[in-house]
Parts: structure tokens; sequence; C-alpha cells
């Protein structure tokens, strides 16, 4: 393309191009691109010389050359797929008549930020350094699949999709799946108007969500699966209208979702199956609203106070180490009777050991009661009655000093009964001294004699007072004896 073809907006880029100059057509310095469609030609752009200029124009040797414009309206489609382009891309706060085509580009760097966009067709873009799209105006699908970007990917504040568009049949607005992004992915407050589709892509350092609105309502907002993170991903005061599915992820830091709304009713909310998380904070977040689904992950620390889990969880296999905030046991267990499938043992043993974990003993006791409890609702009714009996006498062994307690109250009443009416002796003259106390311990703990049970015979209605005292005192022996045992196992 010769000089002499260019409108004076292009020719004064064009003299820019070979210093790396800047360019800028603003009317003032805080303009952005989303009104260029009505910007005149003293600012307008044609994209196809743009192209010649990055392909086909030759710099001058000792000059650092570079494409460096702000504020114009860039008219046609900018064309570069499979293009190998040696100087950085900066397009700031520009206007584009039809989304860029960079597939398969190798690019040095693009920045667009402030820009309004159709679109963005870049999947298996390659970036030797950043790509820029902080604050940018993005109306039709970003496709960013299998791109290689060395250094950051920066959405910080881009607002991305359709509002209006049918979100059941619109392409995902935000789609780098298989991507390989060298340090960060940067969205602090990001709009995405549909699917944000990540699953499968390798991020270095951190990705961070915080701020950011991922509305998809009915379906998935953040399909995330077998995401892999170098170490947090953060996503502080995150709202999510639909489905956020992590299954498979690696987080080896934080996975932070504190203050953040999930909201997917009747769906799943959070799905987190199959992860293994270092740390999952959900601290101060409302209740979500929609499933929860953590089957078979594996995390360090859970911080999730009782009041986030919603109606519906799904928690079988799931692993943590230490559970937060620490919470008397009566706060956490209702959570555990949520679960879908019923009741699960494995759930009451993970969170006995978090208590264990913490050092307490107590509360570890009261979960594996209620394990038990609960798995006596399960039985059926003649299994349920001895589990009721054992419940109430030294609860399951878990409540040892039950049993001493039921034992003081019959001792107590067969000793008043029997003192105030003794028995009779079987042979006279033969029997020793009469004890009521002695004599109810001996009824009621025949492995103990003091000789007292085989002097004397009641009669009338303490004989029955007599049956009852030794078949509730081997009863009271017997679960004793299991709770013992039971203890001196778990030791």
């Amino acid at each position: 393309m010769e000089i002499n073809e260019l409108t004076p907006a292009e020719r004064r880029v064009w003299e820019a191009f070979p210093r790396g100059e800047g360019v800028d057509f603003r009317e003032h310095p805080d303009e952005n691109g989303f009104g260029g469609a009505q910007w005149g030609p003293e600012r307008t752009l044609r994209a196809e010389v743009l192209s010649a200029l990055l392909l086909n124009r030759v710099t001058p040797a000792g000059q650092v050359p570079g494409l460096n414009v702000r504020g114009a309206r860039i008219t046609g489609k900018l064309d570069l797929k499979y293009a190998v382009v040696e100087h950085a891309i900066r397009l700031r706060a520009c206007w584009f008549e039809r989304k860029p085509l960079l597939y398969g580009a190798r690019l040095r760097a693009l920045v667009l930020s402030d820009s309004a966009l159709p679109g963005l067709t870049a999947a298996t873009l390659g970036v030797d350094l950043d790509l820029r799209l902080s604050c940018c105006r993005i109306t039709g699908p970003v496709r960013l699949q299998g791109a290689r970007i060395s250094g950051g990917f920066f959405l910080r504040r881009a607002v991305l999709g359709d509002p209006d568009a049918q979100q059941e049949a619109a392409e995902a607005p935000l789609q780098f799946n298989h991507a390989a992004i060298g340090t960060d992915v940067i969205a602090m407050e990001l709009t995405v108007h549909g699917q944000t589709r990540i699953n499968g892509a390798t991020v270095g350092g951190q990705i961070n969500l915080d701020g950011a609105r991922l509305l998809a309502p009915g379906g998935t907002a953040l399909h995330a699966e077998t995401l892999s993170v170098g170490t947090d991903l953060r996503a502080m005061r995150l709202e999510a209208r639909g489905r956020v599915n992590l299954t498979g992820s690696r987080i080896p830091g934080q996975l932070n979702l504190a203050y953040a709304r999930l909201a997917n009713p009747g769906g799943v909310a959070l799905r987190a199956s199959s992860c293994v998380i270092g740390e999952v904070w959900l601290r101060s977040c409302d209740t979500i609203r929609g499933g929860v689904n953590l089957r078979r992950s594996q995390f360090d620390l859970l911080h999730m106070p009782p009041q986030t889990w919603p109606e519906q969880i799904r928690i079988d296999g799931l692993t943590y180490r230490t559970l937060a905030p620490h919470l008397p046991p009566e706060q956490r267990l209702p959570a555990l009777e949520r679960e879908e499938t019923g009741y699960l043992p494995y759930a009451y043993e993970q969170l006995a050991a978090a208590y264990r974990t913490a050092g307490d003993e107590a509360g570890a006791r009261t979960v594996q009661l209620a394990k038990l409890r609960e798995h006596r609702s399960t039985l059926p009714r003649h299994a349920r009655a001895w589990g009721l009996l054992q419940d109430a006498t030294v609860g399951y062994g878990f409540r040892p000093l039950r049993a001493a307690g039921w034992l003081a109250a019959l001792l107590l009443t067969g000793s008043i009964a029997y003192g105030l009416h003794p028995p009779r002796e079987l042979k006279a003259g033969e029997a020793p001294e009469f004890n009521p106390v002695f004599y109810t311990i001996d009824l009621m703990l025949p492995i103990v004699g003091f000789g007292q049970e085989g002097a004397f015979a009641p009669s009338g209605w303490y004989q029955w007072l007599s049956y009852v005292l030794i078949v509730t005192g081997w009863v009271l022996a017997t679960t004793t004896a299991a709770g013992v045992s039971r203890s001196l196992q778990r030791q």
C-alpha cells in the first residue's frame, strides 16, 4: 500500500509506526471507544491499512516499531489469521466495526483496553507478553480456545456478551478453555452475560475474579472443569447466576468465595467434585440458592459457616482436614442430614475426624453419637428398640455416666423399698443381718455376691421389683461393657 492512498488519519499512524510513537485521536483523556460508531473520517482507520502496516512495512534499523493508537474508529476486518507479528499492537479506546480475526496468529503483545468490539476470534493465538482486554465492551464471543499467553491475561472491568440474548442458544461470551496462561488472569469486576468457559485451562499464577458478575441464569455461569491454577482462584464478592462448575480442578492455594452470592434455583449452584484444593473459603456468604456437590474432593481447610449450606448437598467422599469456624457440633450436624442420598456414615466420620484434629474429643463423641442415632432410623423396628435402649442408658457408649445415674436411681429405689418392707428369711436363724443396700446390689449385679439375695425372698409386688432390678441390672452391665469396649477401641 502506497502512502498516497492513505487518509490524513491513516498517514499519522503510518508515520508514527516505525518509531513506536503513539497517535491519540481522543478529544479528552478519559474518552473510551464505546461511542465510536459516530466518529468521523478524521479518526477513522481502515483495518486493511493496519494489517499492511503490521505485516509489510519495512522499518529502518535501530528503531523499535509498534502500533500504538488511541480513540480510532476501525472499519473493516483486522485480519491477522496465521500471521507472525513482531511488533506490539496497542489499540486502546478504539471502536471496531467487525471482530478482529487473529486465529493461529503469533503476536508480541496485544492491548485492546477501553475498546468496543463485536467479538474477537483468536483461538490458538500465541502472545509473547500480555493480552489486555480491560474495560472493554465486547458484545460477541471472545474465542481464545487453546491460546498460549506467556504473560498475563487482563479483563478487569470488561463487559462481555449481550444481556438481551437468549442464553440457551447464545455462544459462550468468554472462551479460553484449554488455554495456557503463563502468569495471572486478572478479571476483577468482570461482567459476563452468559457462560465463562475455561475448562482445561492452565494458569501459572492466580485467577482473580473479585467482584465479578457471571450471569447465566438457568445455565452454567462458570465452566471450569479440570482447571489447573498455580496458586489461588480468588472470587470474593462474586455474583454467579447459574452453575459454578469446578469439577476435577487443581488449586493448591485458596478457592476464595468469601462474600460470594451463588444462585441456581432448581439446579446445582456449586459443583466442585473430584477437586484437590488447599483451602476453600465460603466466609460470610449468603445461603447458597441451589445444590452443592463436593463429592470425592480433597480440601486441607473448609471454611464454611452452617448457614451457607443449602437444603440439598452431596458430600459423599468429601475429605477435609480442618473445618472452620470451630463451632459446637450441634450447629454442624443439621447440614449432614441434608445429604441428597440419605444417611451417609462417611460424612459423620469425616466430621468427627475434623473435631479430633482440632483437639475437641467431646465434639467428636457428639458426632459419633449422632451418627449412630441416624443409623438407627434406617434399621428394622426390633433393631431400633435395642438401639433406643443403648442410647437411653449409655448413649451407645459415648455417655457412660448415664449408666451410673440409672444404677444409682435403681439402687435408691430398691434400698428404700426393701428397707421399709424387708423380705422374709428363707431359713430362719441362718440368714445374715439384712442390709437393703447390699441386697439391692446383689439383685442388680449377680456377678457380685454379698450373700443377701440367696438368704431372703421377697413376696408380692416386691418380688416383681426384684425381677425388674435383675433384668435392668443385666442390661446396664451389658451396655456399659459394650460402651467401654468401644471406647477402648477408639483409643
